[in-house]
């Protein structure tokens, strides 16, 4: 496979962006509060990452622990400031008490987004069926990316769903890339690029101190250099 596989590391701040984009990284996923899965940065944050950074970044939103969409007049809101401050590429993904899509909450926050490329993140790993998320979200506009492991307990246990997703590529639904990430290690990515996955997601993996310290400009490098190597 010619084309770069694309390495997405996930930034807290500047430091973590300066050295992620060091090491080789492609993409940021921009968020606050990893105790809580990642929420929404504050938009100086976004701004200030955006202005010493030249890679693409894609901003989070989401206000609170958990996959409900929760005040949808505050995420679009959020959303339309996040842009103003430069983002132009979004992280998002709403599901309902029943682990269903919440396709109204997806959908109001999408046209705020304005044509805004985005990530559909890992609700999709809890979702009561993931196959019919996905049919009931082929052809929502700018959606080109699902953020998974395969299964909510990481890429060790979705492993099979994940090759098989990856088998039905331009099946409805399954058009859009799989960025594969949680849980996901070094050894994961030659079975993962064979069979013809090319994005991978890394937090703590970039991290050598844990979520206490800064990511890791040589860490982001050794994950660089497997890639290139493997893709």
């Amino acid at each position: 496979m010619s084309k770069r596989a694309v390495l997405e590391v996930i930034a807290l701040g500047v430091e973590d962006a300066v050295a992620a984009q060091a090491g080789g990284a492609d993409r940021l996923e921009l968020v606050t509060d990893m105790a809580a899965d990642g929420l929404t940065p504050p938009v100086e944050t976004v701004a200030a990452i955006r202005a010493a950074v030249d890679i693409d970044l894609r901003v989070m939103l989401r206000l609170a622990d958990g996959f409900a969409a929760g005040d949808l007049d505050r995420l679009t809101r959020t959303a339309r400031e996040m842009r103003g401050a430069g983002a132009d590429e979004f992280v998002l993904g709403f599901l309902d008490t029943d682990g269903g899509l919440d396709l109204a909450a997806v959908e109001r926050v999408v046209a705020a987004l304005d044509g805004c490329r985005w990530t559909f993140h890992r609700a999709i790993d809890r979702a009561a069926d993931r196959d019919a998320l996905r049919k009931q979200m082929d052809g929502m506009a700018g959606l080109d990316t699902y953020l998974t492991a395969g299964s909510a307990a990481g890429v060790d246990d979705g492993l099979s769903t994940l090759l098989a997703e990856a088998a039905r590529s331009g099946e409805p639904g399954y058009e859009q890339g799989i960025l594969v990430g949680g849980g996901l290690r070094l050894d994961h990515v030659p079975g993962l690029v064979a069979a013809g996955i090319d994005a991978f997601h890394i937090g703590g993996a970039a991290r050598p101190e844990g979520w206490d310290g800064p990511v890791s400009a040589e860490a982001v490098a050794e994950w660089r250099g497997v890639l290139d190597g493997v893709s």
